[in-house]
């Protein structure tokens, strides 16, 4: 037997700031990019009810750790359930297993972030958010950690929405927050974009991406979701989080695709790579770039080691008990 730590939502939600998810998630994806193993998710459908059961993992041997997320969504509840198995890369003895809600925005954003940090030009000072939810929430907490952004601008289809959220990065913030009345009030003038939406639809044009613009686009995770144009995707630096998800589940990468704008080679360089210095990344101010964010298990074994270790440190969760299958399968 072997003790595993189980970690609630609430036993780690107050143990890691933004700063602390970017840090983390940028050191995992530079050991992807020097050959360390991660695969992109794998979905299953239900069909009555509804839903879905997903899948992602990675291996970080110098974090020490390995695992991913299992999390399922829909199934009549219309929720999701987000669960984090933590394995230890060296025995491969499961270390915890950890309620991946809380995180689940930061640990996104952090990914976010460390591309805005490796392709967004240095001098940004100006970012338009389109979307106003959770994600959205932690991609603007996250990527204020590596650029010090003079104007926010966000835009969501829901007044409320949209003016609640600049309220609340408006007192977080040293920056102009404002919400704004469309997308393109908010790319006016924007270094940085972030899409972070459910949309099937693009949410923002073409035309309105000024050169050396770079864009992250975080809701891109199966072929529906399409928040970019197709001319957009085309004429960018494009670079996801796993090469392997663009021909996979990206959607705006897909839909440029399929209209004949690009071919598969149009892939510049995985978001590790970059990180890891076998790719460039942008090389110059009036390039477009764009990090198209999936969601991977390199950000979530990277934040999820992050919070077994404090939590272990400060004596939080409680422990449950794991047969080896040596035991198990024999009864011994």
């Amino acid at each position: 037997m072997t003790d595993t730590l189980f970690l609630s939502s609430a036993d780690v939600d107050d143990l890691a700031e933004p700063a602390d998810y970017v840090t983390v998630v940028r050191d995992a994806y530079r050991q992807i990019g020097e050959g360390a193993p991660a695969e992109p998710r794998t979905k299953l459908l239900n069909r009555e009810p509804p839903g879905m059961l997903t899948t992602y993992a990675a291996v970080l041997p110098e974090t020490g750790a390995m695992g991913g997320y299992t999390y399922s969504a829909g199934f009549g509840a219309e929720d999701a359930w987000f669960m984090t198995p933590l394995f230890d890369a060296e025995s491969g003895e499961p270390l915890a297993l950890l309620d991946g809600a809380s995180m689940n925005p930061f640990k996104t954003g952090a990914a976010g972030a460390v591309a805005v940090d490796a392709l967004a030009r240095e001098d940004a000072s100006e970012i338009a958010i389109i979307g106003s939810g959770a994600q959205a929430r932690g991609q603007l907490a996250t990527t204020a950690t590596v650029r010090a952004f003079e104007a926010v601008r966000v835009f969501s289809p829901t007044a409320e929405n949209r003016e609640a959220f600049a309220g609340e990065f408006a007192d977080r913030l040293d920056a102009d927050v404002s919400a704004v009345a469309s997308a393109g009030e908010a790319l006016a003038g924007a270094d940085v974009v972030i899409t972070a939406t459910t949309a099937s639809d693009p949410v923002i044009d073409n035309a309105a991406v000024e050169p050396g613009t770079h864009v992250t686009a975080m809701g891109q995770y199966s072929p529906g979701k399409n928040e970019l144009p197709p001319e957009l995707v085309a004429r960018a630096t494009y670079v996801p989080d796993l090469c392997a998800r663009a021909t996979q589940d990206a959607g705006s990468f897909l839909a440029a695709l399929e209209s004949g704008l690009i071919d598969e080679d149009h892939v510049a360089a995985e978001l590790g790579e970059v990180i890891a210095g076998t790719h460039p990344g942008r090389t110059s101010d009036d390039e477009v770039t764009v990090f198209d964010s999936g969601g991977t298990g390199v950000e979530t074994v990277a934040a999820a080691h992050m919070l077994y270790e404090r939590a272990s440190e400060a004596g939080r969760g409680q422990t449950i008990d794991f047969a080896p299958a040596s035991e198990a399968l024999t009864g011994r």
